[in-house]
């Protein structure tokens, strides 16, 4: 197959990118003129210079091309402007879903989140693919901007396009170089994860996001939702894990849920005085407070993608960190 890759330069889309060319596919990596290539090193696929704000570039991207993954979007809401979430995440989505039916592509991948499925409604609850957004648009802005798009990927669907939903939990492994999930390892390293929040997330090891990706080009079936998930974990333990992989301290203590969501307020206000990119919002220590916890099994039943401990995931990480020179 000859694979375009939108987002190549982030690390879910690298990932997809290694993934397809192990493979054997032909793969077209877009990105736009001023990233950095960092993620795709060791790599190469045939770069495309584009935008998916340019539907022109997109259709000259897409010609000739069987498969799109459309991973582009932005991930990291706590440090760019809301308008800029939507307009990325939504109006980008539409513009490739239509280059996508005007080239006449076979299928689209698009990389969606495990954010659209809301929170857990009760104790010990794992969301599954039929789970709904459950929180106010402004609690959680990048999870309802990826909602949206699923209505625009629906919308599509119904008009004849094929396209599958991918919905990954938190990312944590190689070709992370903005330090999303890497970020867990980061502030271990620089003694910085002195706390633990009280709630937990679901890990899946990058190379084996980029790995699952595939399998849904191959497998899944047009208009489902597959979530890629490795293992829920309690933020203390995979906390604990971490700082033994590189080699840190472990951190003091657990945050008991009250503190926590009243700490969340004086972030929002300390942010808001100050002009760079804050590390953190309020929005994500009231998430942290949940146990998100997924169910997998539809993509482990439908696609044999196989469920790897998070522990997995975050060697990987510190080994292609080190080898990069970047922790």
């Amino acid at each position: 197959m000859r694979a375009l890759v939108t987002g190549a330069t982030g690390c879910v889309g690298a990932n997809i990118v290694e993934a397809l060319l192990e493979q054997g596919h032909t793969v077209r990596a877009l990105r736009r003129a001023t990233s950095r290539l960092d993620a795709l090193v060791g790599l190469a696929p045939e770069m495309v210079v584009g935008d998916v704000l340019d539907y022109d570039s997109l259709l000259a991207a897409m010609e000739g091309c069987d498969w799109v993954f459309h991973a582009a979007g932005i991930s990291q809401y706590w440090r760019n402007k809301t308008e800029l979430i939507y307009r990325v995440n939504v109006e980008g989505t539409r513009n490739v879903l239509r280059a996508a039916l005007a080239q006449d592509v076979r299928r689209v991948i698009y990389t969606s989140s495990v954010g659209v499925l809301g929170v857990p409604t009760r104790p010990g609850q794992h969301l599954d693919e039929t789970a709904t957004f459950n929180l106010p648009p402004k609690r959680f802005p990048y999870g309802h901007s990826k909602v949206l798009a699923e209505e625009v990927v629906q919308k599509a669907v119904a008009e004849g396009l094929d396209v599958v939903i991918v919905n990954p939990v938190s990312v944590i492994g190689k070709r992370d170089v903005g330090f999303i999930g890497g970020e867990f390892l980061r502030a271990a390293r620089q003694g910085k994860a002195l706390i633990a929040p009280p709630g937990g997330i679901g890990v899946v090891s990058a190379r084996l996001a980029g790995v699952g990706h595939v399998l849904v080009a191959e497998r899944g079936r047009a208009g489902e939702r597959y979530i890629l998930n490795g293992e829920n974990i309690a933020y203390r333990p995979l906390m604990d894990m971490v700082a033994d992989v590189v080699g840190a301290r472990r951190p003091l203590l657990t945050v008991p849920r009250p503190i926590m969501n009243l700490f969340a307020a004086p972030v929002d206000l300390w942010n808001n005085l100050h002009r760079k990119p804050p590390l953190i919002d309020g929005n994500q220590v009231r998430l942290s407070t949940h146990f998100m916890y997924f169910d997998g099994s539809k993509a482990e039943r439908e696609l044999g993608f196989p469920q790897i401990p998070a522990c997995s995931a975050v060697e990987e990480a510190w080994a292609w960190y080190r080898a990069q020179g970047m922790l």
